[in-house]
């Protein structure tokens, strides 16, 4: 009987793995990614499960032709929409984060503003609260202006697709408080976390990026 049921149930979890499509086993792969990354660590994570990560928020048809053609012969596997914050002034502006298989894209309308080789990354932070920043730590060299500074509507989606992407799923940190960013030529400035009534990101008196 135990040698029966020990059978049965391998036969059953066989049949289910057989089954799966390749765009459930994507979905599930990634899925167990965000889990390892955010459980127990973000606030909106558990509300997050149940929604399917989407194959990408725009196509290539939305893309400007002359930033197409600037990363041609790379395959996009990843656009989504988002705000960047300048480093020193922290002003927003409306940006693309375009992902390939080797590279993350910083696109201004038909300009690429910045481009981070995965292979170069050196981090990706958040922080703990339900806010959607994520800043991309990059290398401290001519080729990089600094980190960048992003806000995301689907942050489990993005920072999961970027970390999979360069394969440094390790190199994620989910911070409390506050976290340290590279401005350039040496320079650090600080982003400050904090609770309130209301979601909003400003510079605040002391000079800091300050995300509510």
């Amino acid at each position: 009987s135990e040698m029966l049921q020990r059978i049965c149930i391998r036969n059953l979890v066989r049949k289910y793995c057989r089954g799966v499509s390749a765009e459930r086993k994507v979905q599930l792969q990634q899925k167990v990614v965000a889990s390892a990354v955010f459980r127990g660590k973000k606030e909106g994570y558990l509300q997050s499960i149940n929604q399917p990560f989407m194959d990408t928020r725009l196509k290539e048809n939305d893309i400007n032709p002359k930033v197409l053609q600037l990363i041609h012969g790379e395959k996009i596997k990843y656009v989504t929409p988002v705000i960047k914050y300048d480093r020193n002034g922290f002003k927003a502006r409306d940006r693309l984060l375009v992902l390939t298989q080797s590279s993350a894209y910083v696109v201004e309308v038909a300009k690429i503003k910045q481009k981070i080789d995965y292979t170069t990354l050196k981090g990706i932070s958040t922080s703990n609260l339900s806010d959607g920043i994520v800043v991309i730590h990059v290398p401290e060299d001519n080729k990089q202006k600094g980190d960048v500074i992003l806000q995301c509507e689907h942050i489990f989606e993005t920072i999961t697709k970027l970390c999979m992407l360069a394969n440094k799923q390790n190199l994620v940190k989910v911070v409390q408080g506050s976290l340290q960013f590279r401005i350039g030529s040496g320079k650090e400035g600080t982003m400050v976390f904090t609770v309130g009534q209301e979601p909003q990101v400003f510079k605040a008196k002391n000079g800091q990026l300050t995300v509510v």
